[in-house]
């Protein structure tokens, strides 16, 4: 896994865009894993910091209790107006509890962070890893 700040260095480009995606809008998608293993999905915020991407929650909320129970997670951002211009975003991971007075706070140890985009008649998805580094393949 790594942290924000990593996943820049190892993939300046690629991060880059990803965090656009998330900057464009303020409201995304967490996907977390509910105590029977479906997936439950709920809106969040996320801010970057030097080092980390973060999100949170109102206290005891039914995705702080998923996350404190597995902290596997993905945030999808939002695709402000539905096209493709800037692309689409997500990262993966899992969430580690930052302690807040007020609520509840996580940052993300990324396992895969992923972007696509149209290019013409091409699907274009790049993707980063911190065993694998940076991929990409273009679909028609």
């Amino acid at each position: 896994m790594a942290t924000w700040r990593e996943f820049e260095h190892a993939a300046p480009e690629l991060a880059a865009a990803v965090r656009a995606r998330f900057e464009a809008t303020e409201h995304h998608v967490l996907a977390t894993i509910r105590h029977d293993g479906a997936p439950r999905v709920s809106g969040t915020e996320v801010e970057f910091t030097e080092k980390d991407l973060k999100f949170g929650s109102m206290a005891d909320a039914v995705k702080v209790r998923d996350l404190q129970r597995d902290g596997r997670c993905a945030l999808h951002a939002n695709p402000g107006d539905g096209s493709m211009d800037g692309g689409d975003g997500k990262v993966s991971g899992v969430a580690v509890e930052i302690p807040v007075r007020d609520g509840n706070s996580f940052r993300l140890d990324i396992r895969e962070a992923v972007h696509t985009t149209v290019d013409g008649d091409e699907l274009v998805i790049r993707w980063w890893t911190p065993g694998n580094g940076l991929r990409e393949i273009r679909r028609k």
